[in-house]
């Protein structure tokens, strides 16, 4: 019988869990990146108080453009979300040649 209290009890606080994540997808943000961002968001959440929530969601956006655009940011930043990262597992990923690589090759 507690079994089934349990179950049930996870599997709401799941729903609830999964509807506040989704009010922090962005309008234009496609599937594939929902997904991994939110991956990301999901785990790292326990690490974060709800009062810095919003630090973890600016860094699930730094963490999503570079993955996705290639964007860089300082070196102790990218430290961080990667490390953050570690374990988020992103299908298909685009691979971006940085200036300094495409300089490297010329030499």
């Amino acid at each position: 019988m507690e079994d089934s209290v349990l179950d049930d009890f996870l599997k709401r606080n799941r729903e609830m869990a999964d509807h506040s994540l989704e009010r922090l997808r962005g309008l234009s943000e496609s599937d594939k990146h929902w997904t991994a961002r939110r991956s990301f968001l999901v785990r790292n959440l326990s690490d974060y108080p709800r009062d810095r929530l919003d630090y973890l969601v600016a860094l699930s956006m730094v963490w999503s453009n570079h993955v996705f655009m290639g964007c860089r940011y300082s070196n102790q930043l990218m430290e961080k979300v990667l490390d953050m990262a570690d374990g988020v597992h992103v299908e298909d990923a685009p691979h971006f040649t940085t200036r300094d690589e495409i300089m490297q090759q010329r030499k």
